[in-house]
């Protein structure tokens, strides 16, 4: 019997995505737990989009903070530091992102990630139903729970799982359910998500559809209402979803810069936590399918211009994040002799 093929990495784009990219002078990193990749996109010299690819297991929360990129996989955080200066190149490459520090946090099931003003890395332990932040004694520590979580125990009861900064300090998450029982948040999918004030407690937006990717962006909130297809703004002040546009995908990671939205996607139908929401009779309504990769959202006019699409082995994206001033950015592994060979040191 012949063996079968691995399904290869294919990736198409909007005709001016790469010219996007150059004139906003910034590049994407991408994670996608499904194929255990982390992602580099950018432009090449001749125009044409660059693709840096990295496997670590389960990957999926992803944040930039100026020259430090943080990942978690199954049971680690990750930090890189880009090692290269202002217009130094490697390889072609302007930024270089080398391994430094590794956290071993276990398996907590780790999503959105962020780095408040204060340099404290911040994450969503999904299975715990908290927002934690390192310890030198234990795997994580926690700093806030919902009321509705009785016990910080490894249960995963509301599906906790997108967090965002307002002046640099925690001040909202996104939560499937208020449920309080172990996978209870399944049988919720539909309209039970909810936004959260973290510094009153209180439920700031109810009747969500698998909400993710809170991000507070020029004096306003704005989420993804993933199981409607739906992206958009939190009115503060009526507790209201306000829909910008529809994205052809099961929505999650979003980043901000400027008036632009970058979306990330996931193939629907490839996981049955997706399926019989909204999300489905929209795609049905506009005689679309859904799709894996990124959809770039004027935030002015609420259309989408530019696009990434990916097929074959990556089906499903988790987070997205930009780097500003980057062009083409790489990431070094540990199973070749870069990461023997590149050493640096700030001087005697």
């Amino acid at each position: 019997m012949a063996d079968q093929q691995q399904p290869q990495l294919e990736i198409t784009t909007s005709r001016m995505f790469q010219s996007w990219l150059n004139e906003l002078q910034l590049s994407i990193a991408l994670t996608t737990y499904q194929a255990g990749k982390l992602f580099w996109l950018g432009t090449q010299d001749n125009g044409r989009l660059s693709v840096f690819e990295r496997t670590l297991e389960r990957v999926m929360g992803l944040a930039v903070n100026k020259d430090d990129l943080y990942v978690s996989t199954l049971y680690q955080l990750w930090r890189f530091r880009n090692v290269l200066g202002r217009g130094e190149q490697y390889n072609g490459f302007d930024r270089v992102f080398m391994p430094r520090e590794s956290r071993v946090t276990g398996d907590i099931d780790i999503h959105d990630i962020a780095v408040d003003k204060d340099d404290r890395l911040l994450f969503v332990s999904t299975l715990f139903n908290c927002i934690a932040t390192t310890d030198r004694d234990h795997n994580f520590k926690p700093v806030w729970k919902p009321e509705w979580i009785s016990q910080i125990v490894p249960e995963d009861r509301c599906h906790l799982n997108g967090m965002a900064l307002r002046d640099g300090q925690l001040r909202y998450v996104t939560s499937v359910s208020r449920s309080d029982v172990s996978d209870a948040w399944r049988d919720k999918r539909e309209n039970s998500g909810v936004v959260v004030d973290t510094d009153s407690n209180e439920v700031i937006c109810e009747g969500l559809s698998m909400p993710h990717s809170p991000r507070w962006h020029n004096g306003q909130l704005y989420v993804l209402n993933s199981g409607t297809g739906y992206f958009g703004r939190i009115d503060l002040q009526r507790g209201q979803f306000e829909p910008i546009t529809f994205v052809p995908g099961y929505a999650r990671g979003l980043a901000m810069h400027g008036k632009w939205a970058v979306i990330g996607l996931s193939d629907r139908r490839e996981n049955k936590t997706f399926q019989g929401l909204v999300l489905e009779a929209e795609l049905e309504k506009r005689e679309a399918n859904s799709r894996c990769g990124l959809q770039i959202v004027d935030l002015e006019s609420g259309a989408a211009p530019h696009w990434l699409r990916m097929q074959g082995v990556v089906r499903e994206l988790y987070d997205v994040a930009i780097i500003p001033g980057a062009k083409r950015p790489m990431g070094v592994g540990f199973k070749n002799d870069e990461v023997r060979r590149m050493v640096s040191h700030p001087g005697f």
